[in-house]
């Protein structure tokens, strides 16, 4: 490991491509350490320790949320976007089309309409969640002119990381919006840590040892799903053109246990933010059923049990509906079909289709319930200890091994080209 990295190094354009990258998060990292004014810092503090929602969201912003700064929502408005327009894929024939037929030009026109749909996105939340601190207390109250105003710079905010994450992503060693994640994450570790020394009593040193064990444990099970794969054998027919002959090779279709990665989280999370937004919209209606409203959806939301429940059952739920939208059994089956490969034993066509159905269904059950777990991780051990610091959960572990192996793997690849060389 240490002699891969003194080599990445060692190569002047990779070298040059990290301190690149090195320095865009260090500008994201300022960025977000400027607070909007006017701020109750301490109200603040006391609303995300009162709603783990609103904490998980602030993971998901790249902690941006957690000071309020001009860039509080993070990446989220371009995530909730791209996950909006991969979903219209199973509307419309014509985008599906375009991202999945139209080749490099069609991704690039969709990716397109993703920055352009960030914008009005990241103009609503910001307004929503505006009105939430509002009535919180969290910010004193504000007039049309500086809602607006307010609004506007979160906006602009948001467009700026999703710049970042596009230069980021252009240096072809880790995808941006996951980095501008892992940094935002990583960037709240010494304060976590310090809170855990803080509250330390020598009573519970036995729980401290268990919490340590069971991070090990989750780290190395998150690794360990999030690279396992079913191969599936393919074998290629012998083809005779001119005075060549090509294929008859054998080769596999790697199937992963975690097809969906951590989009299902992020789904679910969408969906019991929405109750809350909601609840916001209707103090234009009525003040009086706002405030009901917002009382039940908080219950809800900060019951332990009730939250973990559905939380499970929406992750569960949606990685089977992900999985389904970026992996079509039918389309993979047409590939190999016409390149002239097959399934052994599989006959070509309708039977593999059937065939790759079944086997995706079947790992993505064992996905579905490593994700949900993963998710309620910190409401289990919270349950059962009702120690405040395990919310240090199991999706901002997910996010950051993910986010490592992947830029690991791009610059393994890398190398690797450069050795052919």
């Amino acid at each position: 490991m240490v002699d891969k990295f003194y080599k990445v190094f060692k190569v002047k354009e990779l070298r040059n491509k990290i301190i690149i990258v090195g320095l865009f998060l260090v500008a994201f990292r300022i960025l977000a350490a400027i607070p909007m004014p006017g701020v109750d810092v301490l109200r603040l503090k006391e609303f995300f320790a009162s709603n783990q929602l609103f904490s998980f969201l602030g993971i998901m912003a790249g902690s941006t949320l957690s000071n309020l700064s001009i860039v509080m929502l993070g990446v989220g408005p371009y995530i909730t976007a791209t996950i909006i327009m991969q979903l219209l894929t199973m509307i419309f024939p014509r985008i599906k089309e375009m991202y999945y037929e139209d080749g490099n030009i069609g991704r690039a026109k969709f990716n397109r309409i993703s920055r352009y749909l960030t914008i009005p996105l990241a103009g609503l939340q910001g307004y929503g969640f505006l009105n939430l601190l509002m009535s919180q207390g969290v910010l004193p109250a504000l007039g049309l002119f500086a809602i607006i105003k307010s609004v506007i710079v979160i906006t602009a905010g948001s467009v700026i990381l999703m710049w970042l994450g596009e230069l980021i992503t252009e240096q072809k060693i880790g995808n941006g919006i996951s980095l501008i994640i892992f940094a935002g994450i990583v960037s709240g570790i010494p304060s976590a840590l310090n809170n855990i020394i803080k509250s330390y009593n020598p009573s519970d040193l036995v729980i401290y040892v268990s919490f340590i064990i069971v991070s090990i444990l989750v780290i190395a099970g998150v690794v360990y799903i999030n690279e396992g794969e079913r191969k599936i054998p393919v074998s290629y027919a012998k083809q005779v053109r001119g005075n060549k002959m090509y294929g008859g090779v054998a080769t596999y279709l790697p199937l992963k246990v975690n097809q969906a990665g951590v989009i299902p989280i992020i789904f679910a999370i969408s969906v019991l933010l929405f109750p809350q937004f909601l609840a916001q919209v209707s103090a234009v209606i009525s003040k009086s059923f706002s405030l009901k409203f917002i009382e039940f959806v908080n219950q809800f939301m900060n019951n332990q049990y009730y939250y973990a429940i559905a939380y499970f059952f929406l992750v569960f739920i949606f990685t089977y509906f992900y999985t389904a939208v970026t992996f079509d059994p039918s389309e993979i089956s047409k590939n190999l079909q016409h390149s002239g490969g097959f399934i052994t034993g599989i006959r070509p066509g309708e039977s593999t289709t059937i065939f790759l159905s079944k086997i995706i269904s079947r790992i993505t059950f064992w996905g579905a319930i490593f994700l949900g777990i993963i998710a309620i991780l910190p409401n289990i051990l919270r349950i059962i200890t009702d120690i405040s610091f395990l919310t240090i959960g199991g999706t901002a572990v997910l996010i950051v091994v993910s986010v490592a192996l992947e830029t690991l793997r791009q610059i393994n690849s890398q190398m690797i080209v450069r050795e052919y060389e």
